[in-house]
C-alpha cells in the first residue's frame, strides 16, 4: 500500500469539490513542528536517562518484619561519558545498595559519590565507560510559556516523556530537610513516583532542571531543581562529596515584630526569627539568649529562618559575621562565628 495519498479534482470545480491538492506524505500531517520537536528531544535525551533501583536501610517499623525489604525507585540522567549521574537525594538516601539500569538493558551497581538533601539532590557514579551524556542548559534564559520535556520511569515503566510548558519560574520549595530551595521551575509537563531524578530538557535537549516533585492533589503542579542551581551543586558534589553550609546553633522560629518596635527603631521587616533554643558550647552560646529576635545579618534584613539559610554558606564557615537582633525591645549587635553543619 502506497504511503501516499492524492487528491485530484477538475479544473471546474463545483462547491462541494476541491482544487487540484499535491500528493502529501501521510507522516508529515501528523509530525507537524512540535511533535518533531518533542520526538527529536526524545530521541536524542532517553538513551542518557536511567533507572535507579534503591534497597534502603530498614527503619524501625520494617525491622519488625524482616521479610519486607524496603526499596524505591527513581530516575536519573547521566552528565559525563565515565558514568557520573544526577538524581534526587530522596531516591537514594539511606540507601544501601543502588541498582542502575540503561536504556539497553545494561546494568551497574552505582555508589553515592555525595548528596545534598537541602536541595534535593544527589551524584551517583557507576562503572561504564562511553557513556551517552546530556548536558545543563542555562534555566537562567527560561521563558514562561517555553516547551519542557520531561523523561522518566514512572512507576517503573522505562522512558515514559511526557511534554508541556513552562508554568512559573522563580518558586521556592521546602526539601525534606527542611530547607527552602530556591529558583525552582514549575511546569506542567506530567510527573509521576517515579520520574523523580530525571531531567527537565527545553526544544534542543539541554537540562534545564532537576524533576524533583509533584503536588499530588493538584493538577499540572510540578517542580524541577533549576539547572543553574543544580549545576553548582553538583560541581560541588563532585569535588567535595557535599555542599558546605555554616551553623550557628540555635533553634528558632518566624515570629512577628512588635508594631512599636518596628515604629521606634525604623525596621524594615515586620517579622524575624525568635530565638527558642541555643545550643550549649555552640557558636551562639554566651551571645544569644532564649527570647531575642534575629532581625538583620551583617545588615542585610532578615525576616524567616529562610533568610538566615541564605546567608549561612559556605563563605559564613569560621568567619565572625554580626547578627542583629532586639534584646527587650533594645536594638542590640553581635558577633557569632557559624561553624560547618555536618
Amino acid at each position: 500500500m502506497s504511503n501516499y495519498i492524492s487528491v485530484t479534482a477538475p479544473q471546474n470545480h463545483t462547491d462541494n469539490q476541491f482544487p487540484q491538492t499535491p500528493s502529501v506524505h501521510a507522516d508529515a500531517l501528523l509530525l507537524d513542528a512540535y511533535s518533531r520537536t518533542i520526538v527529536g528531544v526524545s530521541q536524542a535525551v532517553s538513551p542518557s536517562v536511567v533507572q535507579i533501583k534503591v534497597a534502603k536501610k530498614p527503619n524501625p517499623q520494617q525491622r519488625q518484619h524482616p521479610n519486607q525489604q524496603p526499596f524505591g525507585t527513581g530516575s536519573g540522567f547521566i552528565i559525563s561519558s565515565d558514568g557520573f549521574i544526577v538524581t534526587n537525594s530522596h531516591v537514594v538516601n539511606s540507601a544501601e545498595k543502588i541498582e542502575v539500569v540503561l536504556q539497553d538493558g545494561r546494568e551497574f551497581s552505582g555508589q553515592i559519590v555525595g548528596e545534598d538533601p537541602a536541595t534535593d539532590l544527589a551524584l551517583v557514579q557507576i562503572g561504564g565507560n562511553g557513556l551517552r551524556a546530556v548536558r545543563f542548559g542555562d534555566s537562567k534564559s527560561l521563558q514562561v510559556g517555553q516547551v519542557a520535556v520531561a523523561i522518566g520511569n514512572p512507576y517503573g515503566f522505562q522512558y515514559t516523556v511526557t511534554a508541556g510548558v513552562v508554568s512559573a519560574l522563580g518558586r521556592s520549595l521546602r526539601s525534606e530537610s527542611g530547607r527552602l530551595i530556591d529558583d525552582v521551575i514549575q511546569t506542567d509537563a506530567a510527573l509521576n513516583p517515579g520520574n523523580s531524578g530525571g531531567p527537565l530538557v527545553d526544544s534542543s535537549g539541554l537540562v534545564i532542571g532537576v524533576n524533583t516533585a509533584v503536588i499530588l492533589p493538584a493538577q499540572g503542579l510540578c517542580f524541577a531543581v533549576s539547572s543553574s542551581l543544580a549545576e553548582y551543586v553538583v560541581g560541588k558534589l563532585l569535588i567535595e562529596g557535599k555542599v558546605r553550609r555554616g551553623l550557628i546553633g540555635i533553634a528558632g522560629q518566624t515570629a512577628p515584630i512588635n508594631p512599636r518596635s518596628i515604629n521606634h527603631h525604623q525596621l524594615p521587616n515586620k517579622t524575624g526569627i525568635l530565638v527558642q533554643g541555643v545550643e550549649a558550647g555552640g557558636p551562639s552560646s554566651g551571645v544569644l539568649q532564649v527570647g531575642d529576635i534575629i532581625i538583620g545579618y551583617e545588615g542585610q534584613p532578615v525576616q524567616s529562618i529562610d533568610d538566615l539559610h541564605k546567608h549561612l554558606d559556605e563563605t559564613s564557615i569560621n568567619k565572625m559575621v554580626e547578627i542583629n537582633l532586639l534584646r527587650n525591645g533594645q536594638k542590640e549587635r553581635v558577633g557569632v562565628r557559624p561553624k560547618e553543619m555536618k
